[in-house]
Parts: C-alpha cells; structure tokens; sequence
C-alpha cells in the first residue's frame, strides 16, 4: 500500500476498534490505543475480559459492536491464528478496513479479506505508521 492511500485511510478514519486491547498500561496494546486516542481517533476496544479500557466500554466480540459506532479500521492484538476469524467477523460487520499488528500474519485471513475486497495491513504497528506519515 502506498503512503499516500495509508494517509487517506488515517485522514478519513475516526473510529478504530482495537481486537485485544489490555487494560494493562504496560501492554503494548494499551500505549498504542492510548496513542491513538490522543491523535484524536476514538477507540472502541475489543476483549471479552474486560468491561472498559481507557475511559471506553469494551466489547466480547466485533459483531457486537453497536452498528452507530462506524468503526473505520479494525486494528488487531491478537496472535496469527485468530486472523481467519477476525477477517470473517470485519467482513460480516461491514468494516471497511483491516489492520493485523507487528509480527501478525495469516495467509488465509489475507485470501479471505481478498477475496471481500476489503483492504487489508498484516505484520505493521498503526503507530509507527501513523507517526511515520504525520510526524
């Protein structure tokens, strides 16, 4: 993907919805969110075992994230193996845009989120690219 195309996904986006957001402010997860929520987007956290991370109600799963929030980018925590079904669930939520972590990639998740034409980033941090076009 071209900087120019990761410009306008980031100039666009308002909501990321972040798969395995831990309430721990030691995690990697944590700092980036809390990264992001001060660039100015809002975040909608994805983990079954929490109530709220960062001020923000937390989600069991990306189906039940209410349809008003318009995630624009679903921004993913979560080991390799996990991306298949995350792909399944951006797809059936109707998120138009995918992003796996540093060191997570999924061939499958990548032919599925092809084959839906859903833009798709694996094995990349939204931080540093988001400072690395912004800063």
């Amino acid at each position: 993907m071209k900087d120019s195309d990761l410009k306008k996904i980031f100039s666009k986006a308002k909501t990321i919805a972040i798969v395995g957001l831990s309430e721990k402010r030691s995690r990697t997860s944590n700092r980036i969110a809390h990264y992001l929520q001060e660039a100015g987007y809002k975040i909608v956290p994805v983990n079954p075992n929490v109530e709220e991370v960062l001020g923000e109600k937390s989600y069991k799963t990306l189906k039940d994230i209410p349809k008003d929030l318009n995630v624009d980018i679903v921004n993913i925590f979560r080991r390799s193996e996990f991306l298949p079904e995350l792909a399944m669930e951006t797809i059936e939520c109707n998120f138009p845009f995918f992003w796996a972590q540093l060191g997570v990639f999924n061939k499958n998740a990548k032919n599925i989120l092809e084959k839906a034409n859903i833009p798709y980033i694996m094995d990349l941090c939204i931080m540093v690219e988001h400072q690395r076009l912004f800063f």
